[in-house]
C-alpha cells in the first residue's frame, strides 16, 4: 500500500487525498447575507448532521490553499449568526456548480446560477427555490482548526425550521430518496447521484444480537465462492438454522439440489446453491443449505 505523511505532502495533494477517501460527502449549499442584506450563496461538502436533540449540522468553511483567504460565507455568519443550507439534487447541481465560482463580494450567486431567492421564515438569508429541502440555521460556534491555507473553519449550526416540498415525502411521513435525487461529492470534479440503482436497502437489526462471523461454520468463512458481503449478510442473522429446522426451510427442490451437488467440487456446488438463494434474500434458505454440506 502506499502509505502518505500528511506533514510531508503539499497541502493540495493531501486535500485531494481525503476528498477521495472521505466520499461521497453530502452538499451544503449556504446561503447567507452581510450585514447589509447582500445574499451570497456557496456549496460546501465538508458537511454533515451531528445531532437530532437538538438538531446540529456542522459545515466546514476552508480557507482558500492558494492565498490563504476566507470566503464570504464565513464573514457573513460571523457577522449575522444566520444561514440557510439547502439540499443540492440532480436538477439543480451544474447551477450549484455555477455558484462555487470565485465571483467578487458584492455579486449576487442566485443572478449568476440563475436560482431564485425566496424568503425564509425566522432567518434572514433566502433558501433556493429550485432546492428541494432547506434547513433555516442560528449559528452556535465557529471553530477555528488553523490559519494557513486549507484549514477548515467548523461552522457548528442549530436548525431552527425544516422546510420539505412535499412530493419528497411519501405515505409514511419519511423522504424518499428517490425523490430527493441528491448528488454528492467526491474528490476533485467527481461527483455521484444518490438514486435509481445507487441506493441499496441494507436492513441489519442492532438488537437482538447477530450471530457474527466468528460463529460461521468454517467452511463457510473459508468459502471459494460467497464473497464479502454474502459472509455479511449470514453473519447478521440472529442465529443459525439448528439440523432440526433444516427440513422444514428447504423445499423438495432444494433437497435435490443439494443431493446432485456431488464430488468434484462438492463445496463450491453447495456454495453456488447458497448464493442463488442469498440473491433472492432468501437468507434462511442459504444457511440451510450451507448446513446440508456438513
Amino acid at each position: 500500500m502506499i502509505s502518505i505523511d500528511p506533514k510531508s505532502i503539499a497541502t493540495k495533494d493531501l486535500h485531494q487525498f481525503l476528498l477521495g477517501i472521505v466520499a461521497p460527502r453530502p452538499i451544503a449549499f449556504v446561503s447567507t447575507v452581510d450585514e447589509n442584506g447582500t445574499p451570497n450563496l456557496a456549496p460546501y461538502s465538508f458537511f454533515n448532521a451531528f445531532s437530532s436533540n437538538p438538531p446540529i449540522v456542522v459545515f466546514s468553511s476552508n480557507r482558500r490553499v492558494a492565498d490563504n483567504t476566507t470566503k464570504d460565507t464565513l464573514y457573513n455568519i460571523e457577522k449575522t449568526g444566520e444561514a440557510v443550507i439547502n439540499a443540492v439534487s440532480y436538477p439543480i447541481v451544474r447551477q450549484m456548480a455555477v455558484a462555487s465560482v470565485q465571483y467578487p463580494q458584492g455579486v449576487s450567486e442566485f443572478k449568476k446560477s440563475g436560482l431564485t431567492p425566496i424568503a425564509s421564515e425566522i432567518v434572514r438569508p433566502p433558501r433556493v427555490k429550485e432546492s428541494p429541502a432547506h434547513m433555516e440555521c442560528k449559528l452556535k460556534e465557529i471553530i477555528t482548526l488553523g490559519e494557513h491555507g486549507g484549514a477548515g473553519h467548523l461552522i457548528i449550526c442549530e436548525v431552527v425550521k425544516i422546510h420539505l416540498n412535499e412530493s419528497v415525502v411519501d405515505s409514511n411521513n419519511r423522504i424518499n430518496p428517490h425523490k430527493m435525487d441528491l448528488m454528492g461529492r467526491m474528490g476533485r470534479a467527481y461527483y455521484v447521484r444518490a438514486s435509481g440503482d445507487a441506493i441499496h436497502t441494507i436492513y441489519q437489526p442492532v438488537l437482538p444480537l447477530s450471530v457474527g462471523y466468528d460463529a460461521l461454520p468454517e467452511h463457510v468463512k473459508h468459502s471459494p465462492v460467497l464473497s464479502g458481503n454474502e459472509l455479511g449478510i449470514l453473519a447478521g442473522m440472529e442465529k443459525w438454522p439448528e439440523e432440526s429446522e433444516l427440513d422444514a426451510l428447504l423445499s423438495d427442490a432444494d433437497k435435490q439440489a443439494i443431493h446432485k451437488a456431488t464430488e468434484p467440487n462438492r463445496l463450491q456446488k453447495i456454495h453456488l446453491l447458497a448464493r442463488k438463494a442469498l440473491s433472492s434474500n432468501e437468507v434462511k434458505k442459504a444457511a440451510a443449505i450451507l448446513s446440508m454440506f456438513e
